[in-house]
C-alpha cells in the first residue's frame, strides 16, 4: 500500500521539478523563456495523479519563476513611432487606429514602470490619461474613427515630447 503512495509523490516531485525548470529556464518563444502557465499546467496535471491522495502534505512548487521585466519606455516609443508611416486608408484605417490606440497604451505601461517613475513622464501619460477620457470605456472601430484627431494627436505629441528627451527612447 504504501510503494503506490511513494511512487506517486517520486512522479509528483518530478514533474514539479521539470516544471519549474521549465519555467525558470525558458524554452525559446515568444514569451522570453516566461512559461507560468506551462508551469500551472503541469502542477494541475501532477495534483490529479491517479495514484491516489498523499500523507506528506502540500508538495513544494520550487523556485518561482521570475516575472517578466517590464518593457523599455524605447522599445514602446519606436513601435509607437513605426505607426507614422501609416495612412488611415479605407481598407487600413480600422487596423491603424487600433495600433496606435494599443501602442500608446504600450508606452503608457512602459513610462509608469520605469524606474525613473511616472512622475518622469507627467506629459505623455496625462495625454493618453486625456484620451482615455474622451474615448470612454468604447475602444471600437468606429469609436476610434470618432477620435482619430484625438488619437493621432496623442501619438503625435508623444513623439514631440519624446523628441525633447531623448535619453528616454535612444
Amino acid at each position: 500500500m504504501l510503494r503506490p503512495i511513494l511512487r506517486g509523490a517520486a512522479v509528483t516531485a518530478v514533474t514539479v521539478t521539470l516544471a519549474a525548470l521549465t519555467a525558470s529556464c525558458g524554452g525559446g518563444g515568444d514569451d522570453g523563456g516566461h512559461r507560468p502557465k506551462a508551469a500551472a499546467a503541469a502542477l494541475a496535471a501532477s495534483a490529479s495523479d491517479p495514484s491516489g491522495p498523499s500523507d506528506q502534505g502540500p508538495s513544494d512548487p520550487g523556485p518561482a519563476a521570475p516575472s517578466p521585466q517590464p518593457e523599455k519606455v524605447r522599445d514602446a516609443f519606436a513601435a509607437l513611432q513605426a505607426t507614422l508611416g501609416d495612412s488611415c486608408t479605407p481598407a487600413n484605417c480600422a487596423y491603424l487606429l487600433g495600433r496606435v490606440h494599443d501602442e500608446l497604451h504600450r508606452v503608457d505601461r512602459a513610462m509608469k514602470a520605469d524606474p525613473k517613475g511616472p512622475g518622469h513622464f507627467p506629459e505623455p501619460i496625462a495625454l493618453i490619461a486625456r484620451l482615455d477620457q474622451e474615448l470612454g470605456a468604447d475602444h471600437g472601430v468606429e469609436n476610434l474613427k470618432r477620435h482619430q484627431p484625438a488619437v493621432f494627436g496623442a501619438r503625435d505629441e508623444i513623439g514631440t515630447w519624446m523628441q525633447d528627451h531623448p535619453d528616454d527612447y535612444r
